[in-house]
Protein backbone atom coordinates (compact mmCIF):
# COMPACT_ATOMS: atom_id res chain seq x y z
CA UNK A 1 0.00 0.00 0.00
CA UNK A 2 1.33 3.43 -0.96
CA UNK A 3 1.33 6.02 1.81
CA UNK A 4 -0.07 9.42 0.96
CA UNK A 5 1.36 12.61 2.42
CA UNK A 6 -0.07 16.10 2.81
CA UNK A 7 1.61 19.44 3.38
CA UNK A 8 0.70 20.34 6.96
CA UNK A 9 1.52 23.79 8.28
CA UNK A 10 2.61 23.77 11.91
CA UNK A 11 3.47 26.23 14.63
CA UNK A 12 7.20 26.23 15.36
CA UNK A 13 9.04 27.42 18.43
CA UNK A 14 12.36 28.64 17.07
CA UNK A 15 15.51 29.93 18.72
CA UNK A 16 17.35 32.59 16.70
CA UNK A 17 21.07 32.63 17.41
CA UNK A 18 23.16 35.84 17.48
CA UNK A 19 24.55 35.04 14.01
CA UNK A 20 21.00 34.81 12.60
CA UNK A 21 20.80 31.02 12.37
CA UNK A 22 17.43 29.51 13.30
CA UNK A 23 17.11 26.39 15.41
CA UNK A 24 13.61 24.90 15.70
CA UNK A 25 12.93 23.55 19.19
CA UNK A 26 9.29 22.41 19.13
CA UNK A 27 6.61 21.83 16.50
CA UNK A 28 2.91 22.09 17.35
CA UNK A 29 0.15 20.66 15.18
CA UNK A 30 -3.37 22.16 14.91
CA UNK A 31 -4.53 19.51 17.35
CA UNK A 32 -2.15 21.20 19.85
CA UNK A 33 -0.03 18.05 19.94
CA UNK A 34 3.57 19.12 20.60
CA UNK A 35 6.81 17.43 19.60
CA UNK A 36 10.17 18.49 20.98
CA UNK A 37 12.98 18.45 18.45
CA UNK A 38 15.81 16.47 19.99
CA UNK A 39 18.42 17.36 17.40
CA UNK A 40 18.88 19.31 14.18
CA UNK A 41 21.07 17.18 11.93
CA UNK A 42 21.25 19.29 8.77
CA UNK A 43 19.97 22.55 7.27
CA UNK A 44 19.79 23.03 3.51
CA UNK A 45 17.61 24.56 0.78
CA UNK A 46 15.58 21.74 -0.73
CA UNK A 47 12.28 20.61 -2.23
CA UNK A 48 9.56 18.82 -0.31
CA UNK A 49 9.47 15.83 -2.62
CA UNK A 50 6.39 14.17 -1.08
CA UNK A 51 4.08 17.23 -1.04
CA UNK A 52 5.66 19.88 -3.25
CA UNK A 53 7.09 23.24 -2.36
CA UNK A 54 10.57 24.46 -1.53
CA UNK A 55 12.33 26.20 1.28
CA UNK A 56 14.86 25.61 3.99
CA UNK A 57 14.75 21.95 4.96
CA UNK A 58 15.70 21.05 8.51
CA UNK A 59 16.56 17.40 8.97
CA UNK A 60 15.50 16.86 12.57
CA UNK A 61 15.31 14.04 15.07
CA UNK A 62 12.11 13.67 17.10
CA UNK A 63 11.71 10.76 19.52
CA UNK A 64 14.49 8.86 17.76
CA UNK A 65 12.98 9.29 14.29
CA UNK A 66 14.59 11.41 11.58
CA UNK A 67 12.17 13.59 9.63
CA UNK A 68 12.03 16.88 7.72
CA UNK A 69 10.71 20.26 8.83
CA UNK A 70 10.52 23.01 6.22
CA UNK A 71 10.47 26.79 6.42
CA UNK A 72 9.00 28.10 3.16
CA UNK A 73 9.98 31.33 1.45
CA UNK A 74 7.14 33.17 3.24
CA UNK A 75 8.41 32.16 6.70
CA UNK A 76 5.74 29.51 7.27
CA UNK A 77 6.68 26.10 8.69
CA UNK A 78 5.38 22.78 7.37
CA UNK A 79 5.94 19.04 7.50
CA UNK A 80 5.18 16.19 5.12
CA UNK A 81 2.54 14.47 7.28
CA UNK A 82 1.06 11.06 6.57
CA UNK A 83 -2.51 11.59 5.39
CA UNK A 84 -3.80 9.01 7.87
CA UNK A 85 -2.02 10.72 10.79
CA UNK A 86 -3.31 14.29 10.51
CA UNK A 87 -6.51 13.53 12.40
CA UNK A 88 -4.62 12.68 15.59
Amino acid sequence: MVQEFVKTYVEAVVKVLPDGQKRPLIIVFESRKKYAIDRVRRVTRACATKVGGTGIRYTVEILGTTTFLFEDDEGRWFVEARADAICE
